[in-house]
């Protein structure tokens, strides 16, 4: 958190490992786990500069996960969430080519999981926090989803590695007339 606090202007924390076995990934989704890594103001404090901070987690949570980290999110001051990371599950791709191999999976196969998580978080943060989605938005009905979802922005990756920059048009033309319910 040194390195952030001195050379960044924005932090990401990513609460997952992908490449790790089942239980330490979900393990470190808990509450008690969130605490220490979130307390901002300590790093504020000790660096005599504020960087703001995201937290991005995995799309296999249930739903107290979900509430117990945005409850942590708001007790820490943490600026916003990314909604997700890849997944473990590999009920989307059973009976494909290498849909076996273990770590995370992106693309398509994770949308409806993080679209879930992202209304989720949508219902606990109760507009409190952005939420920035990611997590198989592919075309720009998916980038739409996210938002009509909760979310405030929408990330690309894997979308944008496969589909390249007429992605992010196609998400824009999809999202333009596209406005927030009231409050």
């Amino acid at each position: 958190m040194t390195f952030v606090a001195t050379w960044c202007a924005q932090g990401t924390l990513g609460r997952y490992c992908p490449r790790t076995s089942c239980t330490c990934r979900t393990s470190i989704q808990g509450e008690s786990e969130l605490n220490d890594p979130l307390a901002q103001t300590r790093l504020a404090d000790t660096h005599s500069r504020y960087v703001p901070l995201t937290l991005k987690i995995a799309p296999d949570l249930d739903e107290a996960q979900v509430i117990n980290i945005a409850d942590a999110l708001r007790r820490h001051r943490i600026d916003g969430v990314i909604a997700t990371n890849t997944t473990i599950a590999r009920d989307k791709v059973q009976g494909i080519r290498y849909g076996e191999q273990q770590g995370g999976l992106s693309g398509a196969p994770v949308f409806e999981a993080s679209t879930a998580v992202v209304r989720q978080l949508a219902a606990a943060l109760a507009g409190e926090l952005p939420i920035i989605a990611a997590g198989g938005v592919l075309n720009g009905s998916n980038a739409l989803a996210k938002l009509e979802a909760g979310a405030s922005l929408v990330q690309v990756y894997s979308g944008l590695v496969y589909r390249g920059p007429a992605l992010v048009r196609e998400c824009v033309h999809a999202t333009r007339n596209w406005k927030a319910p009231a409050a």
